[in-house]
């Protein structure tokens, strides 16, 4: 019988890994929670298992469940944050939207809608993916809750500014072109992180510069350090809300094999940590982690990255949130 532990800060917390073993029980993300067990959450873990936008190798419509495997050895303590989030506020995971994999289109507008609905009473999400073509209802839901443009840091070996693929608008390699053209990004305070490979053409470089994004490629990671990075980066946020997008083939594949568009020379999974532990006390309002192909990971490296990527996300947005009060425990939980 799995027992959920109820926090110093009064909320329902963890299965305690003391009492029942990891690996025991069905996997929720950092054995967290169903949103069903608690009255509300401050901070909402959900996944959307959606590849139908891939261009290369299918599979992250398997991610989400694969990160929520992998994140059973995550304890409720982050050491590097000095933040318990779990403790802090109410983190839950809200399971997966159900989308239509034959529609594009339509799986656009669940996603949008099923954000707007996790959101209604406050809370944040950390999603899983599915690829990146989510991340542009992901982005549409937050702007609409934020009542301004985001602020974006997108962190991918890829641009995502491309036109089309096939002819198609909607792609996981089209999003941020669209959220540009509809206004829902701030362009003085966009940047890509960790991008490399080659292009299609100059022409890539230029548009993308055009929409007012800026470059951190892996190569200006490994000359200049974390702490230069991650002191741009702060300086183009700014105080303005803030959105997060992780596509896991940021890192080089020695890191995260498990992905459907690898490309050699990546950033490592100890300096994409450490550039996201620098945006320390910004406004994250979202989050997603996107581009987990499980069938291509090896020993769960993939899974293991992604997991630690989204629980530094979770410490982030819990770290600036002001806590509400619990609600009392019931004997059900």
């Amino acid at each position: 019988m799995e027992e959920l532990r109820v926090t110093g800060g009064g909320r329902l917390g963890p299965i305690d890994s003391s009492r029942i073993p990891r690996y025991a029980g069905a996997a929720t993300f950092a054995r967290l929670p169903r949103l069903d067990q608690v009255d509300r959450a401050d901070i909402a873990v959900v996944g959307v298992p959606f590849d139908s936008g891939v261009s290369y190798r299918p599979g992250a419509r398997f991610g989400g469940n694969h990160i929520r495997e992998a994140s059973r050895l995550l304890r409720p303590y982050n050491p590097a944050l000095d933040v318990s989030p779990f403790e802090r506020v109410q983190v839950a995971d809200a399971g997966d939207m159900a989308v239509n994999p034959f529609n594009i289109g339509e799986a656009i507008e669940t996603v949008q809608q099923n954000a707007l609905d996790l959101t209604a009473d406050g809370a944040r999400l950390v999603t899983l993916g599915g690829d990146h073509t989510i991340a542009l209802p992901l982005l549409r839901a937050a702007a609409e809750r934020a009542g301004s443009p985001m602020a974006m840091l997108h962190f991918d070996a890829h641009l995502d500014t491309w036109d089309t693929y096939f002819g198609a608008e909607y792609t996981h390699g089209t999003p941020f072109r669209r959220a540009v053209e509809e206004g829902i990004l701030d362009t003085e305070a966009i940047s890509h992180v960790g991008t490399r490979g080659p292009l299609y053409g100059v022409r890539d470089l230029e548009d993308d510069r055009r929409f007012g994004f800026g470059i951190v490629t892996s190569s200006d990671v490994y000359r200049k350090g974390v702490d230069e990075i991650v002191d741009q980066l702060r300086q183009r946020i700014g105080d303005r809300p803030l959105y997060v997008s992780v596509d896991i083939d940021v890192l080089d594949p020695a890191h995260a094999p498990g992905t459907g568009t690898p490309e050699a020379g990546g950033i490592t999974s100890r300096e994409l940590l450490e550039i996201l532990r620098g945006l320390r006390g910004l406004n994250l309002v979202g989050a997603d982690v996107v581009e987990v192909a499980p069938a291509y990971d090896h020993a769960e490296l993939t899974g293991v990255a992604a997991s630690h990527v989204a629980y530094d996300l979770v410490t982030l947005m819990a770290d600036t949130l002001t806590p509400a009060t619990p609600a009392p425990i019931t004997e059900d939980h």
